[in-house]
């Protein structure tokens, strides 16, 4: 008999897996089709690095950059332009996801707004329905960061209809008020006379991050034994925010008329320091229904040696503690979350630079051989 599918036996445990890469050689190989029947990958995220990545790394999109830089299309509209190709046919292979039993549940492709307007609400609403358009598809996810401006063009857009998926959230403060945001855009949406049945959401908290930011201030502060515990404590404690606010009295007026609850989905869930288990974030953090959104090699990895198991309520205690103990000591969680979301935007600024970069470098080559 083959053995289980360590991947697989994650959803036993209502989590689903989400795969965080796309290019179309996964596709085009029909490895995308196999992880979703195989290791049972639920759904799919991407963001402006793994897209330069692709583009950068081979000739796969040279023929369509050079069809749009001769229509006279912007750097920027030419990425968008094979972004939206690869998110529709990625969408199309997890449609049979998201036509389960629990329509909506799963089977969502995300595709990100401009990092440059992470701290631009009017750009970022507009963006998001030129994308949410473009792409056409009930199962995208348009990821907009959690950002203080990203909040009201969260709310924008839910009331408008469109799936979004939170991007960049590394505090407990900043994830209530991304769950407000979507709460408070389907009441919109509801006053206005709108059904919010089809509307799904997650709010994608950033995990190994907040470790490599935290860890040397333990050392520094005596408490070198819990490092690799930070971000999960938070983690966890973003969960028992989410169980009551989606328990709440004012959610249930909205499940009455089909509502979904905003899933957590935890990101940056490959492990960055070599002293720590590859899977320790998948591990740890396994619950019902979150997601976990991985890059290929901690998929690999946990398919390898992985063990599921239910854990993400497990030893609260110990999670208060923690964070307790951590504002006794003076280090400031909510600086922290501040300073990651800046460093994060930073983070997804460069590759898309780098990735307008190398699509003028081929759009001058095409034109010139035109």
């Amino acid at each position: 008999m083959a053995a289980e599918n360590l991947v697989k036996k994650i959803h036993d445990f209502e989590q689903s897996i989400w795969l965080d890469f796309i290019d179309r050689k996964i596709m085009d190989t029909g490895d995308m089709q196999k992880l979703i029947d195989v290791d049972g990958v639920r759904g799919l995220t991407s963001n402006p690095a793994i897209f330069e990545k692709a583009i950068s790394s081979g000739t796969d999109y040279d023929e369509d950059i050079k069809k749009l830089a001769l229509e006279g299309k912007s750097n920027e509209d030419i990425f968008y332009g094979v972004a939206v190709a690869d998110i529709q046919r990625a969408a199309d292979l997890f449609l049979s996801v998201y036509d389960e039993e629990v329509r909506g549940a799963d089977g969502y492709v995300s595709l990100e707004v401009s990092p440059f307007l992470a701290r631009d609400t009017q750009g970022t609403i507009e963006q998001a329905r030129v994308l949410w358009k473009a792409v056409d598809r009930r199962n995208v996810m348009i990821k907009i960061p959690g950002t203080a401006e990203g909040l009201a063009a969260i709310r924008q857009c839910i009331s408008e209809g469109m799936n979004i998926n939170v991007t960049l959230l590394f505090g407990l403060a900043r994830y209530e008020a991304v769950a407000e945001a979507y709460i408070s855009g389907l009441e919109d949406r509801v006053k206005a006379g709108h059904p919010i049945d089809s509307i799904a959401s997650v709010a994608s908290f950033f995990l190994s991050r907040i470790d490599v930011l935290v860890d040397p201030m333990l050392d520094e502060k005596g408490l070198g034994d819990q490092k690799g515990e930070v971000a999960i404590a938070l983690a966890k404690q973003s969960y028992a925010i989410y169980k009551t606010v989606f328990g709440s009295d004012r959610f249930k007026k909205l499940e009455e008329q089909g509502a979904k609850p905003q899933r957590l989905l935890w990101a940056s869930t490959s492990s960055k320091n070599p002293a720590f288990s590859d899977v320790k974030y998948v591990e740890a953090l396994i619950g019902p229904k979150t997601v976990n959104t991985v890059p290929m090699e901690t998929l690999e990895a946990f398919r390898d040696h992985g063990q599921p198991d239910s854990r993400l309520e497990s030893n609260m205690e110990g999670v208060n503690q923690l964070l307790d103990k951590l504002a006794e000591v003076g280090i400031d969680l909510d600086a922290v979350s501040q300073q990651l979301e800046d460093e994060g935007i930073e983070k997804f600024n460069k590759p898309y630079e780098k990735l307008l970069e190398a699509i003028d470098k081929q759009k001058e080559k095409s034109l010139a051989s035109a």
